[in-house]
C-alpha cells in the first residue's frame, strides 16, 4: 500500500515540476476598473503597472488573446501618425504601448489601447519578445 502511495505521490510532483512548466508562458492581466496591469511569468508574478485604458467615447475590448505581432517604433495610421512605441498587438489594431502622458496613468485616457510607462512598455515588449508571440497572453477584465 506505502508503495503504490509513493508511485501516485511521485506521478503528482512529476506533473507540476519545473519540467512539465518549461514553456514560457507570460501573461498581461490588465484590469480597466482598477486601471492596472499585472505581468506573470509561469504562473509568478513579476510587475504590477499603471495603466491607461479607453476614456469616454472609446473602448477598450475585454476577453483573451495571444499576441499576434510586435512593432518597436510603431505609429498609428489611425489616430495622426500618434506614436505607439514597443507595442505588442494582441487584437487588430488593440496593442499594449508606451505613451508620454505619464500624468494621465492610472486612469482612462486612450483610444483603446493600453497604454504604459515607456519603461515599463520597454520592458513587456522584451519579455514578449523572449517569450515568443504564442506563448504571451493578454487577458483584458473589467
Amino acid at each position: 500500500m506505502k508503495t503504490i502511495l509513493a508511485a501516485a505521490a511521485a506521478s503528482l510532483l512529476l506533473q507540476f515540476s519545473p519540467v512539465a512548466a518549461q514553456a514560457a508562458t507570460l501573461v498581461a492581466n490588465i484590469s480597466i476598473g482598477k486601471q492596472t496591469m499585472t505581468v506573470t511569468e509561469n504562473g509568478w508574478v513579476k510587475y504590477r503597472w499603471k495603466v491607461s485604458t479607453a476614456r469616454d467615447g472609446y473602448v477598450t475590448p475585454t476577453g483573451s488573446w495571444s499576441a499576434k505581432w510586435l512593432s518597436r517604433d510603431h505609429r498609428s495610421r489611425k489616430y495622426d501618425n500618434a506614436p505607439m512605441p514597443y507595442a505588442v498587438f494582441f487584437n487588430g489594431g488593440y496593442a499594449v504601448h508606451a505613451t508620454y502622458d505619464l500624468k494621465r496613468l492610472g486612469r482612462p485616457a486612450s483610444h483603446g489601447c493600453v497604454r504604459l510607462h515607456p519603461d515599463n512598455a520597454a520592458q513587456f515588449f522584451s519579455l514578449a519578445r523572449q517569450a515568443g508571440l504564442a506563448n504571451t497572453r493578454v487577458v483584458i477584465t473589467r
